[in-house]
């Protein structure tokens, strides 16, 4: 069974969001239980594992993803991760579909090398501030919005990039705060910077304490940003020490998110296994 390391959403190796790649044959999923080993073992805040359906379906490959503590509904590196192995192995040619937890999900190649997912808009509901919210992210929310179930995180506005860019969450009291995590973010600080908004993603429920870039969070930050910048087409900025940068398009209740990959890492997993 071989295993890949890609880096999504960059451009260049050990930047981006590393994700663990797992192509299997046809058929139903191995168990959990096994899937969930497995990524442990990997330890990247997901590894992904996919097998080919049977063609004339809503779908062609079914997809899931499980960090190193839990299989999760949604994720977006991973997906851009598998539809890149997919498609720089002659696997697959054209738009792929995948069959997941939170719908079918279609994937888009371009020339460019880039691809686009196709993801459902997160239902964003302004809320109030948890108590400890404050204290635990270290930093005064200027707003706060619940997600929906898909994701199941906290979107939190901050005042200002230096702000997203300083923080140094309690990460045990952030987890009393939101059962899965917390999306913080700010408009850029600077004009012509090459992107929009700004985001760092914690989600210490799911055993990650921070995703390096998270395209799930930006179904929830396209929706949040495009409001307030009166654009449905922006550039988002994950500021973690990786580091990665995702084209968002809103489309009313879909919403695209475009990056590039690259695959670091092949190897085998032993039969053993």
């Amino acid at each position: 069974m071989k295993i890949r390391i890609v880096d999504a959403f960059t451009d260049r190796p050990f930047a981006g969001n590393p994700a663990g790649v797992v192509l299997l044959d046809s058929g139903p999923f191995p168990e959990a239980a096994l899937l969930q080993r497995i990524a442990s073992e990997v330890n990247l805040s997901e590894t992904a594992f996919a097998h080919p359906l049977p063609p004339g379906g809503g779908a062609d490959w079914a997809l899931r993803w499980f960090t190193p503590a839990t299989e999760v509904d949604l994720c977006g590196h991973a997906t851009l991760a598998v539809a890149h192995v997919l498609h720089t192995t002659g696997t697959a040619s054209g738009p792929v579909r995948f069959s997941t937890r939170a719908g079918i999900l279609g994937t888009t190649a371009h020339p460019d090398g880039t691809l686009t997912l196709d993801f459902p808009t997160a239902p964003l509901t302004p809320t109030t501030a948890p108590p400890g919210l404050a204290e635990a992210l270290g930093a005064d929310p200027l707003s706060v919005h619940d997600t929906g179930e898909h994701l199941g995180d906290l979107l939190v506005e901050l005042a200002d990039e230096a702000t997203v860019r300083a923080l140094r969450p309690d990460f045990a009291r952030l987890t009393a705060c939101s059962p899965r995590g917390v999306i913080a973010t700010a408009a850029a600080g600077k004009p012509g910077s090459g992107y929009d908004f700004v985001s760092r993603g914690f989600f210490p429920g799911v055993g990650i304490d921070e995703d390096p870039v998270t395209g799930s969070a930006h179904t929830a930050l396209a929706p949040f940003w495009s409001a307030r910048r009166g654009r449905t087409d922006l550039t988002g900025l994950q500021a973690s020490a990786r580091s990665g940068l995702v084209r968002t398009a809103l489309r009313g209740d879909r919403t695209l998110l475009t990056g590039s990959a690259v695959t670091v890492i092949e190897g085998e997993l032993l039969p053993a296994v």
